[in-house]
């Protein structure tokens, strides 16, 4: 969460800056806000810092007529986390001198220990935020011990517990960027006589596609014909040698991260399913449809993944509920114990875990999602083998997971997940597919024929997509509803769960997901003529005629009912008020299908509510920090 992009080149800086926030405000827009420095010829540097709260569009406006003819500078946009949204707890922060000037992702834990010395040193503090210490102790990093402006941030981070990702600059090296990573992502882009730094390559495409990704206790120092990548993991820096960092070149365009003529991002990637899904399964399902291959997965000692006896599924939000379908695909195809564990809970709960025996499996759109990747290090720690199936190639759990499998989705731009959770359960079932057949829990027809099913569903969304009129439909009666009740069995409980989460994230309409066999044990009390109910019915489940028993017992109590069947079924059309349909497939396929018309309604619902979809309040895109 929050963006960082920096600047240091031959263009005029803000103009970079402002561009660059405009494409990381999902990442966070609470306030924003821009620090240059401006030389002033014969006379001494000038920093420059403006900030804004509210939207990027609310900065913009307070730069572009000022003339700055600055070519270096940093600019932030902030999620807050210490100190409500406001002008004066926007970043970037400045010393007490306003020469040394500072934006920061993370979180400092030490803060106000940190701030209690700086405090009886005669250090006076503007904001309420965690992050003006850091340019409060870098400064008297550099008064104390008399020493340079890249020392000063070395000395100064040596004290500091947590996460972060810097960009400095400072009036007195006009011609210097500094940037620094600890557990929040920090890539490096490199151009024809100019750099950027980022939180994300979104910020920075339109520039270069050569970048590098910076790892934890990096400090690269930028000047306008070089950089330099140090070590925070030694006290002797100034003896090091210089550390290497390859240079790799972008997968994703400027197009990518454009609306492309949409409203919203939200549903331009919900349309964009059918061709992401293509993506994901491409070079994976052969041409004949008669096998998958997941070349991620190569490296891996493939007898120890086949053997393995438990499978721990570790995520957070909608990967999470990935990882739900996950789970019972891998027990329904593979025949694996399957566990799923929210990442947060899962590091801090002592998991007991098995070396030979376990294999842990996290999944995150980002790749940078705090929880998650510390799940991975503490399974890493216990001597497990660790997969991630990830988004955003170059990500930090990319790197630190044993092997992976990227979905290949392209960039996600809107809060509310959509192609990259449809793009993880075709992961998840391509990998239990393999494991299936190479542990011998399906025969080669049925892996053939399953197969073959899984490379249809993406012309099988395309044709949801253009029949979608029913949904559009129900979305004018249920904007004003106040709460929703999502039921599903099986494989789609947890879809059921994530239409509930898509309408709470971004309608603000209170809504819970369910096993539908629990209904009888308390969320019936809540159905009424005022409470409507989505219920996930295909006639593929095998626990069809439970759950057509429950869409009885929710009409019976004048419960307002939404049913998601296949197209042939018409044993609701008397029943419920809207009926979504799906096309036929695998029992095991479905929640493919039947995701696609709750992201669809929870969209139009708060389109037509008038509220910002791709930028839900209180929400950012990648959780970075607990």
């Amino acid at each position: 969460m929050c963006g960082i992009v920096a600047y240091i080149g031959h263009r005029v800086a803000v103009p970079v800056l402002v561009k660059g926030l405009k494409r990381l405000e999902y990442r966070g827009y609470d306030s924003s806000g821009v620090g240059i420095v401006e030389t002033k010829g014969s006379s001494a540097d000038e920093l420059k810092i403006v900030k804004k709260v509210g939207k990027v569009s609310n900065l913009e406006a307070a730069v572009s007529s000022a003339g700055y003819s600055a070519t270096v500078g940093i600019a932030h946009t902030r999620w807050a986390t210490h100190g409500v949204p406001s002008d004066r707890n926007s970043h970037p922060h400045a010393n007490g001198a306003e020469d040394i000037c500072i934006v920061h992702n993370g979180i400092v834990e030490n803060y106000m220990s940190l701030k209690e010395i700086l405090v009886k040193k005669g250090y006076k503090f503007r904001s309420e935020t965690d992050t003006e210490v850091l340019a409060h102790l870098i400064d008297d990093m550099k008064r104390t011990h008399k020493t340079s402006l890249v020392d000063a941030v070395h000395l100064a981070l040596e004290h500091v517990e947590g996460t972060f990702g810097l960009a400095i600059v400072s009036s007195e090296c006009p011609n210097q960027l500094i940037g620094a990573r600890r557990g929040s992502p920090l890539i490096v882009g490199i151009g024809k006589g100019e750099y950027f730094l980022a939180s994300d390559a979104s910020a920075i495409v339109e520039y270069t596609s050569d970048v590098i990704y910076l790892k934890d206790n990096d400090v690269i120092v930028i000047n306008r014909d070089k950089h330099e990548i140090q070590s925070l993991a030694t006290k002797r820096w100034r003896a090091q040698s210089q550390i290497c960092r390859e240079i790799q070149h972008l997968e994703i365009s400027r197009e990518q991260i454009e609306k492309g003529g949409h409203k919203y991002f939200m549903i331009k990637e919900i349309l964009d399913q059918p061709r992401t899904l293509s993506n994901c399964m491409r070079g994976r399902i052969a041409l004949d449809h008669k096998s998958v291959m997941l070349g991620g997965l190569q490296g891996l000692p493939m007898q120890r993944l086949i053997s393995a006896k438990r499978f721990v599924i570790c995520a957070c939000g909608t990967s999470w509920h990935a990882g739900i379908v996950g789970e019972y695909l891998l027990e329904h195809l593979a025949g694996i114990s399957v566990e799923v564990e929210y990442a947060s809970e899962f590091r801090y709960k002592k998991p007991v875990l098995f070396k030979d025996d376990d294999v842990i499996l996290v999944t995150s759109q980002s790749g940078e999602t705090a929880d998650t990747l510390a799940a991975i290090r503490e399974a890493k720690r216990q001597g497990c083998m660790t997969i991630g199936i990830v988004n955003v190639v170059g990500s930090t759990i990319g790197r630190e997971t044993d092997a992976g499998v990227y979905l290949h989705a392209g960039p996600e731009i809107g809060v509310a997940s959509t192609k990259a959770f449809t793009a993880q359960v075709v992961v998840f079932c391509m990998l239990s597919l393999i494991l299936g057949h190479k542990r011998g829990k399906i025969s080669q027809s049925e892996y053939e024929d399953h197969v073959k099913a899984l490379a249809n569903i993406p012309a099988q969304i395309a044709s949801m997509l253009d029949n979608s009129k029913d949904v559009l439909e129900a979305s004018k009666i249920f904007r004003y509803a106040r709460n929703m009740l999502f039921l599903g069995r099986g494989f789609n409980f947890p879809v059921a769960l994530e239409g509930a989460l898509k309408l709470k994230e971004i309608s603000y309409i209170h809504a819970e997901g369910y096993p539908a066999a629990e209904l009888k044990h308390g969320p019936i009390a809540l159905i009424d003529a005022y409470m409507p109910v989505v219920l996930i019915a295909p006639k593929a489940d095998s626990a069809y005629e439970k759950i057509k028993a429950n869409v009885m017992e929710a009409s019976t109590h004048k419960g307002a009912l939404i049913v998601i069947t296949e197209t042939d079924n018409h044993d609701f059309d008397e029943i419920a008020e809207f009926v979504f349909r799906i096309p036929t497939t695998k029992e095991c396929f479905v929640p493919l299908l039947t995701v696609i018309p709750l992201q669809l309604l929870s969209y139009h619902i708060a389109d037509m509510r008038g509220l910002d979809v791709d930028k839900p309040r209180n929400l950012a895109k990648s959780v970075t920090v607990e």
